[in-house]
């Protein structure tokens, strides 16, 4: 059995024959950025000529990003159509408890950590429907202010003022 040119290729490395583009095209990656070059037939000699200097190129460009610290970004969701509560990471959920019956809640979900997830609920019977949603929606507002600081401080004083706008046009 033998490998397909895709399965012999490094990772980083594709093949474009487009039009009169001919060549192996090399990307790698470090926070969020790409670097990239195309390694054209023409320009280096012909096909098997191209990938091995862009299998060179790649390697040392591995090499010089390895170098650049990792950044971990945070990303921060604020708005999704799938929400029915109309806050992100808060949600009306059931539990079935150990006698089978259904439990209502408000939860609320956070990435605490690089590909951590985590969550705490408010029982709805516990404390009614509007005090169980205030006070998850009040802990997801600590959580946020906690992870993004001034970035969340600044998105909540946008939201505040677009919804301002929204009444007095209303």
């Amino acid at each position: 059995m033998t490998k397909s040119k895709k399965e012999t290729t490094p990772k980083g490395i594709s093949r474009i024959d487009s039009g009169s583009t001919h060549g192996w095209y090399v990307r790698v990656y470090r926070n969020g950025k790409t670097y990239s070059k195309l390694y054209s037939d023409n320009k280096y000699g012909g096909k098997e000529k191209a990938l091995k200097y862009a299998e060179k190129a790649r390697e040392m460009a591995q090499e010089s990003i390895e170098k650049i610290p990792k950044k971990y970004t945070k990303r921060m969701v604020t708005k999704t159509k799938r929400n029915k509560t109309g806050i992100v990471g808060v949600s009306r959920t059931r539990k079935k408890n150990r006698s089978g019956k259904f439990s209502e809640y408000f939860q609320v979900t956070w990435t605490a950590d690089e590909g951590v997830v985590k969550n705490r609920q408010w029982s709805i019977k516990k404390y009614g429907e509007r005090e169980a949603l205030k006070m998850a929606v009040m802990f997801r507002d600590e959580v946020m202010q906690e992870k993004f600081g001034e970035r969340y401080e600044e998105w909540k004083r946008e939201e505040f003022k677009k919804r301002q706008k929204e009444q007095q046009s209303s």
